[in-house]
């Protein structure tokens, strides 16, 4: 068996269909310096992908990427074959075909039966159990996960995933030849929707249960995830971008998997989307309108208010409240700091700024007593963020109100409001990361670096989710799970039993 990255780069290397992940795995393989072979049962199908594949090449030496001489060897090892009999000498054949159990077991037994005994099989499947896939051959254990991410050129994660047959020495060197393309590996479990397609699914649930609430619009929720919590793009711009029949597909499935754990339940409003046709950019129309024709989707904002002359830091220094507290203060606005056993919070001409916890600050304020509270969403850097959302309990006065809203504009941000719903949007949504990210690590899927890894180089987050716990404190993510579970009693946001742990032990999930 191999036990090393594949060392002859003339032992070539097959990719089974040539749709978009399977062009883009070839033509990674054939700039690592590997001859590539390339079927797809369509016809004329392979021919185009090695033609648009040279196309990138060249493309690449254009722009200074390759030298001339490397775009020109790597255009030459790209193959079209026929037939699977062609890929006898394969050193590794990477299946990239449709999203079909069935379909899957039945190109791998043949495969099986073609290539020699130390060639390894790998499939590129996003969300079928390895473990199933390989049930069908007479050898399981020459069967691993090999889970690119589209466009695979660009993206660097390879998520390696071992099915309960699969050989240990082939994860090792699935591994290594991922490295030796140049590629981010994460070994994962077998399990459903690995690392990347379960711990995501909060991203989009979340934020479609804030909007059914109405919490805000989709172009105001995008707007406060990405310029207030860090994120490249918007829970609802990226499912259109995605497209809601593969999106909603997959959280069917990994819902499915995981035997309809409230968790990863689909959401109505989704389901609507994909009944009426509505699958985004690819169609033209999903959470927005795409086109000529189309309105641009214009976020809520806080027209202008004055800024007040002085305010009342109360609580522990740093954390969010004393960022805030700082741009206001270099802004002119006269900043007296309090001690204060309770929550840091801002004080301002009847307002009580404070950050939210999980509870709506309707809730909040009535058992507290406290009649102007306005609560603020979690931010990647309240230091530098741009936007900043806010949510007004029921109980506070216009006045009190627009006092916060003055002292946040004076602090450099721009306000965007949301109604009062619990968690707002950016905390709820990254405590639940967290907690998806915490149980992922607890049944033995991955470790606490690779889901960082997985969900920094996989989907781009600012930040991956555990290490994001840690910043903010893993107590602090605890609690607005546990408001968030007393709020909706709903079993969806139990809390870890990691997190748990570790909030009641180091506190950390990385380091001392």
């Amino acid at each position: 068996m191999i036990v090393q990255p594949l060392p002859d780069r003339s032992a070539p290397v097959a990719v089974v269909g040539s749709g978009a992940m399977g062009a883009g795995i070839a033509q990674v393989a054939a700039a690592a310096g590997h001859t590539v072979l390339l079927l797809d049962a369509r016809p004329d199908a392979a021919r185009l992908a090695v033609a648009a594949i040279r196309k990138a090449f060249i493309r690449q030496a254009a722009k200074g990427r390759m030298l001339d001489a490397e775009a020109d060897a790597a255009c030459r090892r790209l193959r079209v074959v026929e037939a699977p009999g062609e890929l006898a000498g394969a050193a590794l054949v990477i299946e990239a075909i449709v999203e079909d159990l069935e379909a899957k077991r039945a190109l791998f037994a043949q495969l099986e039966r073609i290539v020699g005994p130390d060639c390894l099989l790998a499939t590129n499947t996003s969300s079928i159990s390895v473990t199933a896939i390989g049930a069908a051959l007479t050898r399981p254990q020459r069967l691993i996960g090999m889970h690119f991410f589209n466009p695979v050129p660009a993206m660097a994660l390879v998520e390696i995933v071992s099915g309960l047959a699969t050989d240990p020495a082939l994860a090792a060197a699935a591994h290594a030849t991922a490295l030796a393309w140049g590629k981010v590996p994460v070994r994962a479990a077998s399990t459903p929707g690995f690392i990347v397609n379960r711990v995501a699914r909060p991203f989009y649930a979340e934020a479609m249960r804030v909007a059914l609430e109405g919490g805000g619009s989709p172009a105001t929720l995008d707007a406060i995830m990405r310029d207030g919590a860090g994120f490249r793009m918007g829970p609802f711009e990226l499912m259109d971008l995605i497209g809601h029949d593969v999106n909603f597909a997959v959280t069917a499935s990994v819902y499915a998997g995981y035997f309809q754990d409230p968790r990863f339940a689909p959401c109505v409003m989704q389901q609507e989307l994909v009944n009426a046709g509505f699958l985004g950019r690819k169609s033209g129309r999903g959470f927005y309108v795409y086109g000529a024709d189309g309105p641009a989707p214009l976020p809520a904002e806080e027209a202008a208010r004055p800024a007040p002359a002085r305010a009342v830091l109360r609580g522990d220094l740093g954390g969010p409240m004393t960022a805030i507290g700082a741009r206001a203060a270099r802004a002119g606005v006269e900043l007296q700091r309090e001690s204060h056993e309770g929550p840091s919070c801002i004080e301002v001409n009847g307002a009580c700024i404070c950050l939210t916890d999980g509870r709506s600050a309707t809730r909040r304020a009535h058992e507290a007593g406290q009649g102007g509270l306005v609560l603020v969403d979690l931010a990647f850097d309240a230091a530098g963020a741009r936007r900043l959302a806010l949510a007004r309990a029921d109980q506070c006065g216009d006045a009190a109100y627009a006092a916060a809203v003055g002292l946040l504009q004076a602090a450099g941000y721009v306000v965007t409001p949301i109604a009062d719903v619990p968690g707002m949007i950016a905390m709820r949504t990254v405590a639940m990361l967290a907690n998806e990210a915490a149980d992922a690590v607890n049944q033995g899927i991955c470790d606490a670096a690779g889901v960082d890894t997985a969900m920094t180089r996989g989907v781009n987050y600012p930040r991956g989710p555990l290490a994001w716990a840690d910043m903010i404190g893993l107590a602090r993510i605890e609690e607005v799970l546990r408001n968030l579970g007393a709020v909706y009693g709903e079993d969806r946001y139990r809390i870890s039993p990691l997190l748990q742990r570790r909030a009641m032990g180091t506190g950390r999930f990385h380091g001392a």
